[in-house]
Formats: C-alpha cells, sequence, structure tokens
C-alpha cells in the first residue's frame, strides 16, 4: 500500500462549509459552476494519494437536500464524437453515464442542456434519446453578442434567448464532461433569467485544480498545467487577486482571461457592482486543506508529469497533437527535474525488451518489453513471443508471482495457445496469431472452471488496479482494453508494435 497524502473527510468537512457559507452570501440561491470531472477523477486520485475519485458524489451527497443538478454539454462535441481519453467513450456516452451514476448516487439531473446548439444532426439524435429516456432536454443557441457586446448579451437577444431552466433548491450544480462544455454560459444565462423574476441568485466556482493557494510552481499545479497542454491551458498568479488584496493565488489563463467581461456580465445582471474582484474570489476551492503529507503528494505529481508525457508523445506519434504540446510537456519537467527514467517501471520494461532481443524473440523483429510495479514496489516483468504479447505476459506473470506460483507452471498450456493462434490464423485469417492481453483473459476464464491454480491466479487480478505499468511500445487495441480493465496507469513509449502500417 502506497503513502497517503491527502485526507478525504478533512477536505469534505471544510468544502463543504465553505459552499454553504457561499449560498448564504446569495440568499440562498446559487449556481454552482462545476469544473473538473465529476465522478473518476483518476488525476487528482493520482496527484494526491488517498484522494477518493468519486469525493465529489459525497460531497454532492452531504449537500443533496440543498442541492439540483444540471448536465451541459457542447453540441460540437457530440458532433466530432470527442473522446474522454481515460475511458475511451465519447463525451456523448460520458454524458449519458453521469446520469446513469448519479441516479445510483440518489442524485436526480433536473436537465440536460445542449450548448451552442445550431441543429447538428448528431446533436439532434443524443436530444430525441435523451426524451423519448423521459429527460427533460434544453438547447442553447451561441450567445448573441459574446463575449465583447455587453448591452447585447445581456437582454431579451442574448441570455434572454434561453429557454429558463425552474430550479428549486437552494444549490444549482452546473456540470458536464470536459471542458468548453457550456457550464459558465448556463449559470450566467440562469442567472439573468433569476434577476429578471426577482430572485438575487449569485455565481461560483467549483475547480479542484490548479489549487489557488499553492505555489505557482508546486508540482501539484505543474502537473494540471501538463493534464491541460494539448488545449493551450496554463497556470499563472492571478494579477486581480494580487492587485485587490496584495495575496498571491494560482489560477489558469482562460479563467483570467474572461474574468472582466464576466465581471462586466454580473454587474449588468445584478445591477450593481460584483462582490468578485479576481476570478480567484469567484472560487470555493479547499482542496490544499485535505493535504496532509507535503512530500508524498509533491512526488506523486511528479510521476503524473512523466505519464502526461508518455501520453502526449503516443499522441503525437499517432498523429492527434501537434509537436509543441509534447515540447511544453518536456519543459514543464525541466523545470522540475524530472526525467522519464525516473518512472521506475519505464527502466525495466526497456531491460526485458533488450533481453528479448537477444533471445531473437519478437513478432516480425520488434522486440517489445513490458513492466509493472506491484503495490509492495516488486517490479514484474513481460517480453512478447510468437505466442503472445507483452502486455499478456506481463500480467500472467505478476498473477503468477502474486499467487506465489512457480513460474515452470503454465497457466495457458501451449497446446491451448497453438489452438487459438490456428483458429485465428486459419479460420478468422487474422496477420496477429499473438495472444493480446483480452485473448489471455478470457482463455484465463475458461481455464479457471476446470484448473484451480488458475482460478488462484485470476483472484489476483483486482490487486493490479492502481499499480504503475510500461511498455516499450504503444498497446494494440486488445491489449488496451485488457488494460484499462484492470485498471493500471499505463504508459508507453511512442513505438508501433509493428513494422507494418495497417495492424490489429
Amino acid at each position: 500500500m502506497g503513502k497517503v497524502g491527502f485526507d478525504n473527510e478533512k477536505y469534505l468537512e471544510v468544502q463543504t462549509r465553505a459552499i454553504l457559507e457561499r449560498i448564504k452570501r446569495f440568499n440562498n440561491k446559487l449556481y454552482l459552476e462545476f469544473g473538473g470531472k465529476l465522478l473518476y477523477d483518476y488525476h487528482a486520485a493520482r496527484v494526491l494519494p488517498g484522494y477518493d475519485p468519486n469525493i465529489k458524489m459525497r460531497l454532492l451527497q452531504l449537500l443533496r437536500d440543498k442541492a439540483e443538478i444540471l448536465l451541459c454539454i457542447y453540441a460540437g462535441d457530440i458532433e466530432k464524437r470527442k473522446l474522454r481519453a481515460d475511458f475511451g467513450i465519447t463525451y456523448e456516452a460520458d454524458a449519458l453515464k453521469m446520469i446513469d451514476e448519479l441516479k445510483e448516487w440518489a442524485l436526480e439531473v433536473k436537465g440536460v442542456i445542449i450548448t451552442r446548439f445550431e441543429n447538428q444532426p448528431a446533436a439532434k439524435i443524443f436530444k430525441n434519446k435523451l426524451e423519448r429516456r423521459g429527460l427533460r432536454v434544453y438547447t442553447h443557441a451561441y450567445t448573441k453578442g459574446y463575449p465583447t457586446d455587453v448591452d447585447t448579451i445581456v437582454s431579451d437577444e442574448g441570455y434572454g434567448a434561453n429557454e429558463f431552466i425552474e430550479t428549486e433548491k437552494p444549490l444549482v450544480v452546473v456540470t458536464g464532461p470536459g471542458p468548453g462544455s457550456g457550464k459558465l454560459a448556463t449559470c450566467l444565462s440562469q442567472l439573468y433569467h433569476e434577476h429578471k423574476r426577482g430572485v438575487a441568485a449569485g455565481l461560483a466556482k467549483f475547480e479542484t485544480f490548479p489549487i489557488w493557494n499553492l505555489p505557482l510552481k508546486h508540482p501539484v499545479n505543474v502537473a494540471y498545467e501538463a493534464a491541460t497542454a494539448d488545449i493551450g491551458d496554463f497556470n499563472l498568479v492571478d494579477p486581480f487577486h494580487l492587485e485587490a488584496y496584495g495575496v498571491v493565488a494560482i489560477n489558469y489563463n482562460r479563467d483570467i482571461e474572461i474574468f472582466p467581461v464576466v465581471k462586466r456580465i454580473l454587474e449588468r445582471i445584478t445591477g450593481s457592482e460584483s462582490i468578485y474582484k479576481s476570478p480567484t474570489d469567484m472560487g470555493v476551492n479547499c482542496v490544499a486543506a485535505g493535504i496532509i503529507d507535503e512530500e508524498v503528494v509533491k512526488e506523486a505529481a511528479r510521476q503524473e508529469l512523466i505519464r502526461r508525457y508518455f501520453r502526449y508523445a503516443c499522441e503525437y506519434a499517432m498523429g492527434f497533437i501537434e509537436k509543441e504540446t509534447v515540447q511544453r510537456v518536456e519543459l514543464l519537467m525541466k523545470e522540475l527535474e524530472v526525467k522519464p527514467e525516473n518512472r521506475r517501471v519505464v527502466v525495466a520494461a526497456r531491460e526485458a525488451a533488450r533481453e528479448a532481443m537477444e533471445k531473437g524473440k519478437g513478432h516480425k523483429g520488434v522486440y517489445c518489453g513490458a513492466a509493472i510495479e506491484l503495490k509492495d514496489g516488486t517490479i514484474v516483468t513481460g517480453k512478447n513471443s510468437p505466442l503472445m504479447h507483452a502486455a499478456s505476459s506481463l500480467v500472467l506473470n505478476a498473477i503468477k508471482k502474486l499467487a506465489e506460483i512457480p513460474d515452470k507452471i503454465h497457466l495457458l498450456s501451449p497446446s491451448i495457445i497453438e489452438s487459438i493462434r490456428r483458429m485465428k490464423e486459419d479460420i478468422i485469417g487474422t496477420k496477429a496469431v499473438s495472444l493480446n492481453l483480452e485473448e489471455v483473459l478470457i482463455s484465463l476464464s475458461i481455464n479457471a472452471s476446470t484448473n484451480p491454480t488458475v482460478q488462484l491466479a485470476l483472484e489476483k487480478l483486482k490487486y493490479l488496479r492502481g499499480c504503475e505499468v510500461h511498455l516499450t511500445h504503444m498497446p494494440t487495441p486488445g491489449d488496451e482494453a485488457g488494460l484499462r480493465r484492470l485498471g493500471v496507469n499505463l504508459t508507453s513509449d511512442p513505438n508501433f508494435s509493428t513494422k507494418e502500417l495497417f495492424s490489429i
């Protein structure tokens, strides 16, 4: 078990109190823009060891009697089928998943808002699907006049053109999958309608990162900057906060850039001077209160920075991003004096690949290595062969180690592996005949019904969740799917697992 650097209960106590105080400040009607991941915030869990990835749901449960939820999704993200990288699912699917899981936590979604809606075909289908399942769906067009013409924005042509969403409780949480979902615009639109109805509602922002009361170059804040390098976000000292209070506070560029506009809009809506003198003022973020071991958190953040570097390097190799994104993260690594080799499994995986090469194994001249760091710090490796992928051999070796099964005992007999290979080659006609991880996991589950040793090993798979894994090649779809199901923290070198341009 790794060291803990974050206390969830302490954080929940402070954060709940801060939100309740902000509700009172606005006469018991607050729209809270909920940034970041509402569920499964694994980035936070990785950089703040001990942090519950679903702690925001626990927070909402504590506020359940006072809270309603609105979910926003940008129509363009639906149309482009934008992916949530950690799950490999579209934002559309993520929104549906979020609604289901909120129900499981006894939290109902009051309505779904499709933002910047222009009758995109995919967005219309999504709207129909939700409505036919009994959900209330609203569509908001691009706000006329935004961002410079405040007179038009705060008028019946601007926010007034949006349908008002009736809410009853003091706290309205506005969330959505990914950045740019239209959460802020929805909050401001609702404020406009509330004030026209004589309700002096207010706005606040809830963002876990960057942590405003940690230094600009604190590893946790640097890790967040790396996580948003692909969309061009960066952290900086909030100049408005520094000028107003003489206090250094950290925010990110988009919030700081848009603050003067948001402040003018708020003042126009309310007809009075805004209580907010800085974007940091708008936040109710108390995550720093939960940090109980600074050094543990710093080291975890450095490791996350390395993971982000490998992810971007692979995305560049596959053509998804530009070189500048990789270079930005490399610069952040230099600032913190971090190297890829500081990730223990990287060196071990590369050594396993070298061993495979020395033994003359490998598929079509490509020699692949893999390594996993178990919870007790033990490193286990695997390498590819004509029989199976490196990820497959890695997982088999790891669960054998955990189950204390001798190396000479096969969990999958060579005859079974050969039978699967022949089926893939002769019947299906695929070129990739060695077993990927997904195929190995299925084979193990079948064998476990008749082999107690395999059953023992199979039960150890759950102990791989949260372990660090590195591959010297980018995983094939079957390997990636298997590793994702196991819940490991995966990185890989930006190398392809075959020399062929078209492969599976």
